[in-house]
């Protein structure tokens, strides 16, 4: 590998976007209109560095999911690219396509429908080594009793089943599944939403410390800004299917520069008894992703709105600053 390639990102995305065309009401039908189509995903673009977290953050029903699913083709992306390595992810087929599929893996939100509840977590993980070919014979026991020392579980855990495990140790199940096959890169979805407080910082931690020893790079999705800020190097904040601000975590928490994230900010809770606010954060309520606003999605519910931004959509570029945002006003003084 040459210097130019080892110092690429190790995936790239560009534009990406992906629609989905939902059933037409009664109503529609008497009025003849087409069915209506739900942006989910539109014009996203980052990337992820080798052995670096991207934290991908914003509220319910803004695309992140959608997103992850993209990544990893579990939906095919209507527009745009993902790059792996310097390939087009969204142009492998065969081999290819399934070595792709090794590099990168992915754990799931719910570790209680993620696992296979009539398999042992023994053969849940055999299973992922023999298909790829990775281990044969008595290999395949010994990298299983690997896998669980990794994730911190028994190695008798092995000839239990999922219903026998705490949510907790499902989820890190989950995640010696995704490790099985030896990938580059992680896409965690939402991996501690669905467990309790208590076992949250448990499987946080535990990323660390397989992206230190393992040298993983992570996407990290959540809604959570106070795990996001623990766990990445770098941040995209998303709106309705778009990335309004992205860049260097400890600096966008430092000094936001799009009104939404500074609204995100503002409403994460605070510790600190006095620096607590009682005022609402973002205004109004969050548009229909069927109906988006015009222009820039986020002008209705935005502070500092001006005509432009009821116009024209804004590029995420960066704008008086030197990390990417998409707000027409960033760096004019009037965020």
């Amino acid at each position: 590998m040459n210097a130019v390639a080892a110092s690429a990102p190790l995936l790239e995305v560009d534009d990406l976007g992906k629609s989905f065309t939902l059933r037409r009401t009664a109503w529609d039908g008497l009025r003849g209109r087409a069915a209506p189509v739900l942006r989910a995903v539109n014009g996203v673009s980052f990337a992820v560095e080798r052995g670096r977290t991207l934290g991908i953050v914003g509220e319910s029903g803004c695309g992140k999911s959608t997103l992850a699913r993209c990544l990893v083709r579990l939906l095919e992306p209507d527009n745009g690219s993902v790059r792996f390595e310097g390939v087009d992810v969204l142009r492998l087929e065969g081999a290819e396509r399934r070595a792709f599929n090794r590099r990168v893996q992915m754990v799931f939100q719910d570790p209680y429908g993620s696992l296979n509840p009539r398999l042992s977590v023994g053969d849940c993980l055999s299973e992922a080594l023999v298909v790829h070919d990775l281990a044969r014979g008595p290999a395949v026991a010994r990298r299983v009793e690997e896998l669980l020392d990794l994730v911190h579980l028994p190695r008798d855990a092995a000839d239990r089943y999922p219903h026998e495990f705490s949510g907790g140790q499902r989820q890190r199940i989950g995640i010696a599944r995704a490790l099985a096959v030896e990938p580059s890169l992680i896409i965690a979805d939402e991996p501690v939403s669905a467990l309790d407080v208590s076992v949250q910082a448990q499987i946080v931690n535990l990323f660390l410390e397989l992206q230190e020893r393992l040298g993983l790079a992570l996407v990290f999705i959540t809604h959570d800004l106070r795990l996001v800020r623990h766990v990445s190097h770098d941040l995209a904040v998303m709106y309705l299917g778009r990335v309004l601000e992205t860049g260097p975590t400890e600096r966008i928490f430092s000094a936001p520069r799009h009104p939404y994230t500074q609204a995100l900010l503002a409403a994460a809770p605070q510790m600190t008894p006095r620096r607590r606010s009682r005022d609402e954060a973002v205004r109004g309520e969050l548009p229909s992703p069927v109906a988006p606003p015009p222009g820039c999605a986020f002008h209705p519910r935005c502070p500092i709105a001006q005509p432009i931004c009821r116009e024209r959509v804004p590029a995420l570029e960066p704008r008086g600053g030197d990390w990417p945002v998409a707000c027409h006003l960033a760096g004019s003084g009037a965020s």
